[in-house]
């Protein structure tokens, strides 16, 4: 891919592993810009070079802690009174997104604060990947280019060359998402159904549909704690399947995630680079996003269209 004059591209602090390889593949050096850390803990950020006129893409997943968000939201500033022409931001994965709507009394819609900071910030566009609920989108009154992961995991199931083959998800509300994958394969699907006692904690487990004498791939948008997707996994080898894979586009892993896989029954969980892994496990493989947030930036700089890139949608 040629290098584009005129691109200029950014990373904060957590992301500059991905962003690293992002901006290989799209044939151009990483910019740099500095963080500068106050003794009273306060910091701020400085590019190291003129980006008048430039079309800057920044990018940054906002993971916790929050300090990952508010530092984009610096770049985006310092961008925007350095006369950059236009300043994309660039979330692998967009944090807060679960909080999409007021599910009970008395409590924030985080995404839609989110994408009021990242507006106020003076960003003109989004690139994303895999939102935990679609709907986000219309949070912003700027153009959001949303991904699917399914663009790198469908050559990766392929390859797997499963007979009898299941396409499952952990709970009702991923159904979209594995139905796409289900009729793109032209495999059956199940669905799991949870209880929830409380955020986090998985109280009861239902398998619908069968999956005995089946290679089971359980789709997810994102692992936490992993309470559901190793529930389902256990539950579903319990009523006969062959295997489980579970494949998820961001690898949050908080608490004992790493703990809750490698005691499961699940033979593999495939993730993407979205979020950096905390520690190596044998049962997890990342699949890198870089070549296609690399290909996105091109056509977005270049007015091309970004469909092609996509396997399919969920």
């Amino acid at each position: 891919m040629q290098p584009q004059s005129f691109v200029k591209i950014f990373s904060g602090t957590s992301t500059k592993y991905l962003a690293e390889n992002i901006s290989k593949s799209f044939g151009q050096q990483l910019g740099t810009v500095e963080k500068i850390e106050f003794s009273d803990g306060e910091y701020t950020v400085k590019f190291d070079e003129t980006l008048r006129g430039s079309h800057v893409f920044l990018i940054q997943s906002t993971f916790p802690p929050a300090d990952n968000l508010f530092e984009l939201l610096m770049m985006i500033d310092a961008a925007k009174r350095a006369s950059a022409s236009s300043i994309i931001a660039v979330l692998p994965y967009f944090g807060y997104a679960r909080q999409d709507r007021k599910d009970q009394p008395r409590v924030a819609i985080g995404a839609k604060l989110v994408a009021d900071l990242l507006t106020a910030a003076g960003v003109n566009r989004i690139i994303t990947m895999d939102l935990h609920a679609d709907q986000i989108q219309g949070f912003f009154n700027i153009p959001v280019d949303h991904l699917y992961s399914s663009t790198i995991f469908v050559p990766y199931i392929k390859k797997l060359k499963l007979n009898d083959m299941v396409v499952a998800s952990p709970d009702a509300g991923g159904s979209k998402r594995a139905d796409s994958y289900a009729k793109y394969f032209g495999a059956p699907m199940v669905i799991c159904h949870k209880y929830r006692p409380r955020p986090n904690v998985v109280g009861e487990m239902r398998v619908i549909g069968d999956v005995k004498g089946k290679n089971v791939i359980l789709l997810d948008d994102m692992i936490d704690t992993a309470g559901t997707l190793t529930a389902a996994a256990d539950k579903m080898m319990e009523q006969g399947a062959l295997s489980v894979r579970a494949f998820a586009s961001h690898g949050v892993l908080s608490g004992d995630a790493y703990e809750k896989i490698e005691n499961s029954s699940i033979e593999e969980v495939v993730i993407t680079d979205s979020i950096p892994l905390k520690r190596q496990s044998p049962k997890i493989k990342v699949l890198s996003v870089a070549d296609m947030f690399a290909e996105t930036i091109a056509c977005v700089y270049n007015n091309e269209t970004i469909a092609k890139h996509f396997v399919f949608r969920k």
